[in-house]
């Protein structure tokens, strides 16, 4: 088994979810990944090992007999992970926080600073395609991921809505439009850019002049380039944004930084951080300070000319 501890267990899932269905493009679906990605990891996978998996053109799709024993290696490495992941030594408090690409969360991670100095805050790159696993196997404690994900077992909650836009070149006739309907766009040779971690090889095409694509803008922003522009799509689905954990990994940690994303005040009674700090003694009243006795500033009145009146 040692000559497969190298490989990362996201590789491994991956290969296992291909060898249980025997089928790249189920597979593909279960990960929420495109099959061409995933074809490309096994490709790799196979490269890296120097042998064949899968049996070259089987229909249905068939392991070989290396396939077969990295099958078998790869439960035994998985299981092992998530095994550590589950007996990590308590240490000093830290909270790990990842985020999708397109997402930016240096708003947040500033507050968090401020607010819990005493607190470090790891923040994780996570693959659009891995967000649910890096969630669920303990990678990050919170996720900013892009919806949907599946929600059994996980709290999230919705930040915004982006909008889509098409990457063209920017001698394309759609430039001079700010808006477009994909009836615009039905000449078009259309770029699949569903897989999000993948969108940057797509963004080269287009440059190249071999179609468009439509992106949430974050990520059109994200690879932004001279040679290219955006412009809105009006009737396409918007992509939504949210913020999601492990309902049953709910720490304070946790809790505090859902406030942070939420806006709640450093004083706001649902903050765990704020309901264990002892209240502050009340400053004494301004009588009190003076001995009882009034202000002279505030006993004093300030005489007024009597007012002439105006004659008839």
């Amino acid at each position: 088994m040692s000559r497969f501890e190298s490989i990362d267990v996201v590789r491994l899932r991956w290969f296992v979810a291909v060898a249980e269905e025997l089928h790249f493009a189920r597979a593909a679906k279960g990960l929420n990944i495109s099959r061409q990605r995933l074809s490309q990891t096994v490709i790799e996978l196979e490269g890296e090992l120097g042998t064949k998996l899968f049996v070259p053109g089987a229909q249905p799709t068939q392991l070989t007999e290396d396939g077969e024993e990295l099958l078998g290696a790869a439960r035994e490495l998985i299981a092992g992970a998530a095994a550590v992941v589950e007996e990590v030594p308590e240490g000093p408090a830290a909270l790990r926080v990842g985020f999708v690409p397109g997402v930016t969360v240096s708003k947040w991670t500033r507050i968090w600073s401020e607010r819990f100095p005493d607190t470090s805050l790891e923040v994780v790159g996570v693959p659009m395609g891995e967000q649910d696993v890096a969630l669920r196997e303990g990678r990050v404690d919170l996720c900013f991921v892009r919806l949907p994900i599946d929600r059994d077992g996980m709290s999230a909650i919705p930040l915004y809505r982006e909008l889509p836009v098409v990457v063209v070149p920017k001698d394309h006739p759609i430039s001079v439009f700010e808006q477009v309907s994909m009836a615009d766009l039905a000449d078009e040779r259309m770029q699949d850019a569903s897989d999000i971690d993948a969108v940057e090889g797509v963004i080269e095409l287009v440059a190249a002049g071999v179609g468009v694509a439509v992106v949430p803008h974050s990520i059109a922003r994200l690879h932004a380039r001279r040679d290219l522009v955006y412009r809105t799509v009006t009737d396409v689905a918007d992509t939504e944004i949210a913020l999601a954990w492990p309902t049953d990994r709910t720490s304070d940690l946790v809790e505090d930084f859902v406030g942070v994303v939420r806006g709640r005040s450093e004083r706001s009674s649902r903050s765990p951080a704020a309901r264990t700090k002892s209240p502050e003694p009340q400053k004494k009243s301004a009588a009190k300070r003076t001995g009882g006795r009034p202000s002279p500033a505030r006993n004093s009145v300030a005489k007024k000319k009597p007012a002439k009146r105006r004659g008839r």
